[in-house]
């Protein structure tokens, strides 16, 4: 996802999916899937896909930089059946300035978010690591040029005639169901093969075949918020190609898809409420001076778009929930509250949409066009306008093996809207379609839930913040656990999701680790920025 102009370089954690979704509310094969694979006394052939070498060439793309170079890297779409068909994945590098040791792959998180894009926008904050490495960014599978996924970008009409697109209440389930498997119908007629081997298992399989077309031996990862939980499936499906990898802002590997939602919607809530004694300081805060009032404030005008929507200015109506999408990726740091509340202020001085919507779009307008399902790269304008919703929406779906019957769901729908307004009135309803939007669809792997721990590894530095709003900092410390002695944990005692770009102290261990191989002891911690003293062990 194309970054808010801001140092911090990671997307969302969990996030929305898109306007019509949210109104819907060989080699290291897992056992099972090998198994599957073998069924007729024969292991995939994946020799063609680890024999080539990626050849890296000035990237054509007018969004990139000119100093960025790019690549692509085939893989099968289905790895139980690699002759069946391919996909090419887009990659981009800055290199190495002195002496490399190899690359150093980076995933921005999302799930949703384009590598190639995110690097290009902030290559600046990794340049250090290009003292010892190409500094990679790629987009996974079904994502931004690496044959994109998406569910439609034009209203849709059910079988009565009536639109798909007005938002049907979560107090009336049947009518919900029908609209979410509408919405499965369209993503599976708009995305091709790839939507069925979408998920984290393959995209780390497809990790693997990257590592080795760059020429390296091991892999070297820096991932965040989501990227944590790629680089934790990889060093459970290929723990002897781990090198040096650094997981920040960590993400679950055990909760549900209802656990999470309702976890993101109570730090969503908190950063809001940071927010908002912070902003009423100040004689242009949007929600007024009075901060008990400026929290009725943000509810009555969310209501008030979810009511009556206005015209957008990039198309289509402009939802309540649209602008809770928005302010949710303004929460993500300090340095952003100024954007948030200029955007917002335009939105209600002057019914200007487009400040709130390029904050949610991650700093700019979305990109116009359809794409290509079959498998070969995109420009950034043919990315479809709702690829980072619905890849989002696909990846956490593949990735989660609960998935209730439309009777269970049914009776679960006041139960959870209670539990997620509880959390947060205002992010609660956003939230809860993350628990929706996964219905109709094939259930999910159980391989992340039971199978990623007590990993063999090489140590994996993980960096958990304790004012995160969208991955708790206690995820660190379960994540750290179960994968075993080998996960460290950095203790950043600061805010705002994620700590690399934000933190020196982090952005320094990190770098130590990555670069010379210097791992801080278990337990370490740094200072939120601004506090004085250095990194301290966990009595520090």
């Amino acid at each position: 996802m194309p970054a808010v102009p801001r140092t911090r370089p990671v997307l969302r954690r969990c996030a929305g999916v898109g306007a019509v979704a949210l109104a819907l509310i060989g080699a290291g094969l897992p056992a099972a899937d090998a198994a599957d694979a073998a069924a007729d006394g024969r292991q995939p052939d994946l020799t063609r896909f680890y024999r080539q070498k990626a050849r890296w060439v000035p990237c054509k793309d007018r969004e990139l930089p000119k100093d960025m170079q790019c690549a692509a890297v085939t893989v099968p779409i289905d790895y139980a059946r690699p002759a069946e068909g391919t996909l090419d994945l887009a990659l981009s590098r800055y290199r190495a300035t002195g002496k490399s040791l190899g690359s150093v792959l980076l995933n921005f998180g999302g799930p949703g978010g384009s590598g190639v894009s995110q690097l290009g926008q902030s290559g600046k904050d990794f340049m250090s690591l290009t003292n010892g490495y190409d500094v990679v960014g790629f987009d996974p599978r079904g994502v931004g040029r690496s044959s994109p996924v998406s569910c439609g970008d034009g209203p849709g009409q059910d079988s009565d005639g009536a639109n798909a697109d007005e938002p049907p209440d979560v107090a009336h389930p049947q009518a919900l169901m029908k609209a979410l498997k509408q919405l499965t119908v369209r993503c599976t007629k708009n995305s091709g093969p790839v939507l069925s081997h979408i998920g984290t298992v393959n995209a780390s399989r497809d990790l693997d075949v990257i590592r080795q077309a760059l020429g390296d031996r091991k892999l070297n990862y820096l991932g965040f918020s989501y990227g944590t939980k790629l680089g934790a499936v990889y060093a459970a499906q290929f723990p002897h190609n781990v090198g040096r990898m650094a997981l920040d802002g960590v993400d679950t590997l055990t909760e549900s898809l209802a656990e999470q939602g309702v976890a993101g919607a109570r730090g969503q809530q908190t950063a809001l409420d940071d927010f908002l004694d912070w902003c009423v300081t100040g004689l242009g805060c949007p929600f007024g001076q009075d901060r008990r009032k400026a929290g009725e404030a943000v509810l009555k005008l969310v209501r008030s778009l979810d009511e009556d929507p206005v015209p957008s200015d990039f198309g289509g109506p402009f939802t309540g929930q649209d602008l809770v999408d928005a302010i949710g990726q303004g929460l993500y740091g300090r340095e952003l509250w100024p954007l948030l509340a200029r955007a917002v202020a335009s939105l209600v001085d002057d019914g200007d949409t487009r400040a709130v919507q390029n904050l949610a779009a991650g700093g700019h307008a979305p990109p116009l066009g359809r794409g290509r399902p079959d498998g070969g790269l995109v420009s950034s304008s043919d990315i479809p306008l709702d690829n980072l919703s619905a890849a989002l929406m696909a990846i956490n779906c593949a990735d989660d093996p609960d998935r209730p019957g439309a009777g269970r769901l049914t009776a679960d729908v006041a139960r959870l809207s209670k539990e997620y307004q509880q959390a947060s009135p205002v992010f609660g309803r956003f939230r809860l379609t993350q628990v929706m939007l996964c219905y109709g669809r094939p259930r999910g792997t159980d391989f992340i839930r039971d199978r990623v721990k007590d990993v063999p590894s090489a140590p994996m530095l993980l960096v958990g913040t304790r004012g995160d709003p969208a991955t708790p900092y206690s995820w660190a410390v379960e994540t750290a656990k179960r994968l075993g002695p080998s996960a460290v944990v950095l203790d950043n005692r600061g805010d705002g999701h994620t700590g690399y770009t934000s933190s020196r102290c982090v952005r320094g261990k990190v770098d130590d680790f990555l670069l010379y191989g210097t791992l801080p002891a278990d337990g370490s911690s740094c200072p939120a920025d601004g506090d004085d003293g250095a990194a301290t062990d966990s009595s520090g």
